[in-house]
């Protein structure tokens, strides 16, 4: 009867134990994953309009808001809560993902990102073909270009 409790505590003890160094070891994975994840800062979709003022106009209507930008200049920034849009005039064509790294959705400065030359380093190592790649040999502000397997542009245009 001894050696029947010995034995099941003595098992219950290892099972604890391992699940003790396995949680831990679970934690160290999940923060070596967490380094590795790019910091390509805020997101926002860049797209081309026809019409300036009717495109603004229309996502105003959505409680979007002008946060930066010149109609003049044929481009507005608009901003509902944390969402994110530009709105170009015969800029480019298409539609384009954008990443700033560098700053928060109200162009603030982060205090951690990856320099757009380090996101240039990991996505040439991971064989992404760039359209527009940054001078390495330099530092501030730079951008990348590339496409998605369907097409879509991205741009990583690093203010800082």
């Amino acid at each position: 009867m001894k050696k029947t409790i010995f034995l099941s505590l003595a098992l219950v003890a290892a099972f604890t134990l391992g699940s003790f160094v396995q949680s831990k070891l679970d934690d160290k994975e999940k923060a070596k994953k967490e380094e590795k994840t790019l910091k390509l800062g805020v997101f926002s979709l860049s797209m081309n309009v026809k019409d300036l003022k009717a495109s603004k106009a229309f996502y105003e209507n959505l409680g979007f808001r002008q946060s930066g930008g010149d109609e003049k200049q044929n481009y507005v920034v608009m901003k509902n809560e944390r969402a994110v849009i530009g709105l170009f005039q015969g800029m480019f064509e298409g539609n384009m993902l954008t990443f700033n790294p560098g700053w928060d959705e109200n162009k603030k400065n982060l205090k951690k990102f990856d320099d757009v030359r380090v996101i240039q380093k990991e996505l040439k190592a991971k064989n992404v073909t760039l359209i527009q790649e940054a001078d390495d040999k330099t530092t501030g502000p730079a951008y990348i270009m590339f496409n998605d397997p369907d097409g879509n542009m991205i741009l990583i245009d690093q203010h800082r």
